[in-house]
C-alpha cells in the first residue's frame, strides 16, 4: 500500500469521525503523544546522514525510527553528543490530555483547556522578572522540548484523539531533510474543549468552552566540516476560553417527597454567564492568551575545546480578559433559597463591562565561550557567558465605556554566568556546577551529582517576583507593591535501586522559602515575612511480573505554613497493565490508571488577573479516580481506547472536585491513534 493511499484512508476516516466539523486545522501534544514531559529514551551516537535510498537491493524498507533520529537543544549546550528515536512504544499512550502526561502533578478546572497550575511547589525557571501570566503556558510547544530532527526519509506523525465528553485533539507533525546538514519541518496542532455545565443542551450555540491553535516551525544546519551549527525555531500558541467561574448547585426531590440539595451538579448553571445567545454583540466573560517566540541559538568551534555560541529569544505575549456582562455576573442571585453573592469583588468605575489587555515583549541575547576536553575516558566541560534581557509590559483597562487606561514597565537585565561539569570515566556519573549572578540584583547557585544508583542537588536563588504581582490596575483589582526579592533553597535526593524485576526509587525534596509571594483569599497579591519549609518524601516503584506490570509514583508532603502555600499531604498515582500478542500482529496493553490526592483547600482561579489564589471554603480530591485503557499497536501504528472516570457512582459518589467550583469530568469514552509515515 503506497503512502498517498494511507494517508486518503487516514483522512476518509478523520471525516467519518466528525472531524470535518469539530476541527479546521490540525494539532499537537506539545511534548510528545501521550507520555510524561520531558526528554525522551535516548540513543548517544554520531549524526546520521540522508543518503541513502528508500528500498535495499531484496526491496525491503529500510526507512523506520532508527533513520530517523532528533536532539535537543540542551544536550548540544552541554556538548553531550546524543541521538533520540521517536517513541514507538505503548507505554502512556493513553494519557492524551496535560494533566495526565504530567503525571497528575498539575491541576486545572477539570476539562481540557482550562487554567493549569501546578500541584506541588517549584523552582523559578530562571533568574530575572517575568511577566506572571501562567496559567495557559503548558498548552504552547515549549522552547527546550524542540525537536531537531535529521532524518533520510521525509517523516510525518498524524495524531486524533476523541477524548470523552468532548474533549478532542488532532495534530500533524512533519519533518524532512533538504540536505545531509539541513533540516526543515513544523508542528501544527489544534484542540477544543465543550462546556460541560452551563449549557441549555446539546444545541447551545455558546457550549464551546476552551480552543487552541498551536504552530511549530524549525530549522537546524550544520556546516560540512561540524564546526558550525545553527537551531531555529518559531512558536505561536492561541488560546481562547469562556470563563464559568464554577457549577452552582442545585435541588432535586428525594423519595420521600423531601428537598435534597445536589452537590454534584453536573448540569448545574454557570456562576459566570454571557447572558445571551452569541449572535449579541456583547461578550461574555472570556480570556485569552496570544504569544509569538522565536529562538535562535548557533555555535562555532574556534579549535579543541574551544567553542563560541549565541542565544537569541524574541518573545511576544498578549493576555485578555473581557466581560460585558459584568453588572449581570456581579449581581447576587437566588439559587433554589441560598443567596449567591456576585462573582467579582468591589468594582470602580465603569460597572457594565470589564476590558484587560496585557501586552509583553521580551529581547534577550545570551553570549558566551564553552568547550570540553576529554582525557582517558573522563571529560571536563565548561561554560562562561553573559547574558542580558530587554524587556516592558504594557497593560491597558477600561475606566468607562470606550474609555481606557494604561500603564507601562520597562526594564533591563544584565547577568553574569558560568557552568563546570565533569564526566567520569564509567560514563554513567557526573557532577556539575553552575552559578548566575544578575547585576544589581539576585543570584543562582546549582550543583549536582548524577550517578548509577544516586541523584542528588543542591540549588539557592534570589530573585524577582512577577511583574503582575508588583503592579496591576483594573476596574476591580488595583495594588502596586514594592516586593522583596524571593528566596529558594532546594535540596533533593533519589537513589536509584533495582533487584530483579523490581525497581525502587525512593526520593526526598526539601524547600526553603523566603519572602514568598501569593495571592491571598481576596485575589490580591501579597508577599510573607520570613521563611518556611516544606519536605516531600516519595517512592517510585516498578514491579514486572511475567507480562503483568505494577508502577507507580507515591509522595508525602509536610510543611511548616499551610496558610499561604497549599498542597494535597498525599499523593499516589499507580497503574496495574497486562501486556500480550493477539493474532501474532497486534500488541495490547490493557490495565487500569489510579490517581489519588489527599482533600485539601486548593486555590481557586480568578479569571481577571488568570491566577490562582487562597480559599477556605470548599476543600477538593479526597477521591480515587480510576481510567481503563489499552494501548495497541500494529506495525508502528499506536490507538488507544480508554474509559476515563470508570469509578463514576460506585460507592454512591457521582463526582468530586478538581478546583473549587470545577468538577472532574464525568464518564466518558475516549479514542486515540498515532501514525507514523518515514517515507
Amino acid at each position: 500500500m503506497n503512502r498517498r493511499f494511507r494517508v486518503l484512508i487516514f483522512l476518509v476516516f478523520l471525516a467519518t469521525t466528525g472531524w470535518a466539523q469539530q476541527f479546521p486545522g490540525g494539532t499537537q501534544l506539545p511534548n510528545g503523544f501521550g507520555g510524561q514531559q520531558g526528554r525522551p529514551g535516548s540513543f548517544s551516537s554520531t549524526s546520521s546522514s540522508t543518503s541513502g535510498n528508500g528500498i535495499d537491493d531484496s526491496t525491503k524498507v529500510i526507512y523506520g525510527p532508527t533513520s530517523t533520529r532528533f536532539y535537543l537543544e540542551d544536550d548540544l549546550f552541554n556538548n553531550r553528543k546524543k541521538l533520540y528515536t521517536v517513541d514507538t512504544t505503548m507505554d502512556e499512550v493513553h494519557r492524551f490530555t496535560y494533566v495526565q502526561r504530567s503525571q497528575n502533578q498539575y491541576q486545572d478546572l477539570g476539562n481540557l483547556g482550562t487554567p493549569m497550575r501546578p500541584v506541588f511547589v517549584q523552582m523559578p525557571q530562571q533568574l530575572g522578572a517575568q511577566t506572571g501570566y501562567y496559567a495557559f503556558s503548558p498548552y504552547a510547544y515549549q522552547t527546550m522540548s524542540v525537536r531537531y530532527f535529521d532524518t533520510k526519509s521525509p517523516f510525518s506523525d498524524m495524531y486524533l484523539a476523541l477524548g470523552g465528553r468532548n474533549q478532542n485533539i488532532l495534530r500533524f507533525d512533519f519533518t524532512q531533510n533538504v540536505n545531509p546538514r539541513w533540516n526543515l519541518g513544523f508542528n501544527v496542532q489544534r484542540f477544543t474543549s465543550q462546556k460541560q455545565f452551563g449549557t441549555s443542551g446539546a444545541n447551545d450555540p455558546n457550549k464551546l468552552l476552551a480552543q487552541n491553535w498551536g504552530f511549530l516551525g524549525h530549522t537546524n544546519y550544520r556546516s560540512k566540516n561540524d564546526k558550525y551549527t545553527l537551531l531555529v525555531h518559531f512558536i505561536n500558541m492561541n488560546h481562547s476560553l469562556d470563563e464559568q467561574g464554577g457549577v452552582l448547585p442545585g435541588q432535586r426531590i428525594g423519595a420521600e417527597g423531601d428537598t435534597l440539595s445536589i452537590i454534584y451538579n453536573y448540569e448545574g448553571d454557570a456562576r459566570l454567564t454571557g447572558g445571551g445567545p452569541a449572535s449579541l454583540p456583547r461578550k461574555g466573560p472570556n480570556g485569552r492568551e496570544i504569544r509569538n517566540d522565536w529562538h535562535v541559538y548557533h555555535q562555532y568551534v574556534l579549535d579543541q575545546g574551544i567553542q563560541v555560541f549565541h542565544r537569541l529569544d524574541y518573545r511576544r505575549q498578549k493576555n485578555f480578559y473581557q466581560d460585558d456582562t459584568l453588572r449581570l455576573n456581579q449581581s447576587t442571585r437566588d439559587v433554589f433559597g441560598q443567596t449567591v453573592p456576585g462573582f467579582y469583588p468591589a468594582i470602580v468605575g465603569d460597572s457594565s463591562s470589564i476590558f484587560q489587555d496585557a501586552r509583553f515583549r521580551l529581547v534577550e541575547n545570551m553570549f558566551g565561550l564553552k568547550g570540553i576536553y576529554q582525557r582517558k575516558g573522563s571529560a571536563f566541560n565548561y561554560r562562561a557567558y553573559l547574558r542580558n534581557r530587554i524587556y516592558g509590559q504594557y497593560t491597558r483597562y477600561n475606566i468607562a465605556r470606550n474609555r481606557y487606561n494604561e500603564y507601562e514597565t520597562r526594564r533591563t537585565e544584565t547577568f553574569l554566568g558560568g557552568w563546570l561539569g565533569y564526566y567520569l570515566p564509567d560514563s554513567l556519573s557526573r557532577i556539575t556546577a553552575e552559578a548566575e549572578y544578575q547585576v544589581g540584583g539576585g543570584f543562582r547557585l546549582q550543583g549536582q551529582l548524577e550517578s548509577k544508583f544516586l541523584t542528588a542537588g543542591y540549588t539557592a536563588m534570589l530573585t524577582d517576583p512577577t511583574l503582575l504581582q508588583e503592579r496591576y490596575q483594573s476596574a476591580i483589582f488595583s495594588w502596586r507593591n514594592n516586593f522583596r526579592l524571593r528566596g529558594y533553597n532546594y535540596a533533593y535526593g533519589r537513589l536509584n535501586l533495582k533487584y530483579r524485576k523490581l525497581q525502587l526509587q525512593p526520593s526526598i525534596d526539601y524547600y526553603l522559602l523566603s519572602n514568598y509571594t501569593y495571592f491571598d483569599t481576596a485575589a490580591i497579591a501579597q508577599q510573607a515575612t520570613g521563611s518556611f519549609s516544606v519536605l516531600r518524601t516519595g517512592l517510585n516503584y516498578s514491579l514486572g511480573v511475567g507480562k503483568l506490570l505494577l508502577s507507580g509514583q507515591a509522595y508525602y508532603t509536610v510543611q511548616s505554613r499551610t496558610d499561604i502555600l497549599r498542597s494535597p499531604p498525599v499523593f499516589l498515582n499507580s497503574r496495574i497493565q497486562y501486556e500480550f500478542l493477539y493474532a501474532k500482529v497486534l500488541y495490547i496493553q490493557a490495565g487500569v490508571d489510579l490517581n489519588y490526592k489527599s482533600a485539601y483547600y486548593a486555590d481557586a482561579y480568578m479569571p481577571v488577573t488568570q491566577q490562582f489564589y487562597l480559599q477556605n471554603q470548599q476543600k477538593v480530591e479526597g477521591y480515587v479516580l480510576a481510567d481503563l485503557f489499552a494501548n495497541l499497536r500494529v506495525n508502528r501504528t499506536r490507538l488507544f481506547v480508554k474509559l476515563t472516570h470508570a469509578n463514576q457512582g460506585l460507592f454512591q459518589r457521582p463526582g468530586y472536585f478538581v478546583a473549587p467550583g470545577f468538577l472532574q469530568m464525568r464518564r466518558g469514552f475516549a479514542f486515540g491513534v498515532d501514525w507514523y509515515l518515514f517515507d
